[in-house]
């Protein structure tokens, strides 16, 4: 009995164990369901896809700038 208990436990431990990278999983996911907020016909969801589309110019002008000063 005492055997099972601490296969149980080692099985348990490990599997509460997650992926190093689950923070960069969790921003596609947020991205995704913003894209697919943005599609649904809800009061509101266009100024969804709005802020998602000012984020990516947001996100360009930035890159451009920085690539200046290379």
């Amino acid at each position: 009995m005492r055997r099972f208990h601490y296969v149980l436990f080692l099985a348990l431990s490990t599997a509460a164990c997650g992926e190093a990278d689950a923070g960069e999983q969790t921003e596609l996911t947020r991205a995704r369901k913003d894209s697919i907020v943005a599609d649904l016909p809800v009061p509101g969801a266009s100024g969804v896809g709005r802020a998602m589309d000012a984020r990516d110019r947001a996100n360009a002008r930035t890159a451009d700038l920085d690539s200046v000063g290379d």
